[in-house]
């Protein structure tokens, strides 16, 4: 039980990371239809370049987790959205290569910022749509890999919320690497983003709330939601906070221009802790709790050096690469 739990923390751990980091550098491609000048999109393509494919490792590390751990809930969750999952990462292939061959194209450059903008939006719908379905459940019996079972309302809405709050990540990220007519413009659409992004988490909420029994309970049963009722005043704050320093933004306070991108991210962190509040302890909602699909305890102990070894080196290069590429995206521009 204690260490099929410590596995449970340390997935939510890394789908967090994943959510965090590349949900900014997809953000990135869901933004890009709104900037039509080259300079603007070689400056987007330039603040991501240094990170991007280092932000996917917690993607593999996550599913690395998820397969070794919890072998019967990897089965389960891949075979049963093996659709969404294949387009996922055929999505995200075809970002990676158009990151690899605009920077040295001429004529077809136009092709590969299609390919960008459409692997990151396909990919963070997804991603979205997943989430939503995971939400909802798998009817009992369901494991047709060309079943379309997770195609539902709540999975469709829940998918272009994800996008809205990853464009939402990358509208902060743009604020605090960028200067000029850039930055007021990442400004003014943080600002929507942010109105769009709480208005869809309050949505997901309710209808969650109203359409799962089980999570209902969770919330408003007895003292529940009085116990439970920070997550929602800090989850406002944050909002708040985020909104005052984007419409306040002034040039050259780079003391306070990384303030929108923290509190976008609390706003995930306090969105994915309501719903594990929500799902506890399931992995596969009201089928598969993480202590049933965990691994023998002889498998996770076998795990476990690997995971105090790759876990710190891989918090340690991502924080130096963060540092070494600190600052504004013209400091670096040869960087790639």
């Amino acid at each position: 039980m204690d260490l099929a739990l410590f596995y449970f923390l340390l997935l939510g751990f890394a789908v967090f990371m994943y959510v965090l980091l590349d949900g900014f550098d997809l953000g990135i491609g869901i933004l890009y239809p709104w900037f039509d000048q080259t300079s603007e999109r070689d400056h987007l393509m330039r603040s991501i370049s240094h990170v991007w494919d280092g932000n996917e490792t917690w993607l593999v590390f996550g599913g690395v987790i998820l397969f070794a751990a919890f072998p019967l809930a990897y089965a389960e969750i891949t075979s049963t959205f093996y659709l969404p999952i294949m387009l996922m990462l055929f999505a995200l292939i075809f970002r990676g290569v158009a990151f690899e061959y605009r920077f040295k194209s001429d004529t077809s450059r136009p092709y590969w910022d299609f390919a960008f903008s459409a692997g990151s939006a396909i990919a963070a719908f997804c991603q979205g749509m997943l989430v939503g379905a995971l939400v909802q459940g798998v009817p009992d019996g369901i494991n047709q890999l060309s079943s379309l079972h997770w195609l539902t309302p709540f999975s469709i809405f829940t998918g272009f919320a994800v996008m809205a709050g990853y464009a939402l990540l990358a509208a902060c990220y743009l604020y605090m690497k960028s200067r000029g007519e850039l930055q007021h413009k990442a400004a003014q659409l943080g600002k929507r983003l942010l109105l769009l992004t709480i208005s869809a988490m309050v949505i997901v909420s309710i209808w969650t709330v109203i359409s799962q029994v089980t999570v209902r309970e969770r919330w408003f049963d007895g003292y529940n939601f009085l116990w439970l009722s920070p997550l929602p005043i800090l989850t406002l704050f944050a909002a708040l906070v985020g909104w005052k320093a984007l419409h306040q933004h002034e040039p050259h306070k780079s003391r306070f221009e990384s303030v929108p991108f923290w509190c976008a991210a609390t706003l995930f962190l306090l969105g994915f802790a309501g719903l594990v509040v929500g799902l506890f302890p399931y992995l596969l909602p009201r089928q598969l709790t993480f202590m049933s699909a965990a691994s023998p305890d002889s498998s996770l102990v076998f795990l476990l050096p690997g995971v105090c070894i790759f876990v710190p080196l891989i918090c340690a290069y991502t924080l130096w690469g963060y540092r070494v590429f600190a600052g504004k995206v013209e400091d670096y521009q040869e960087g790639y």
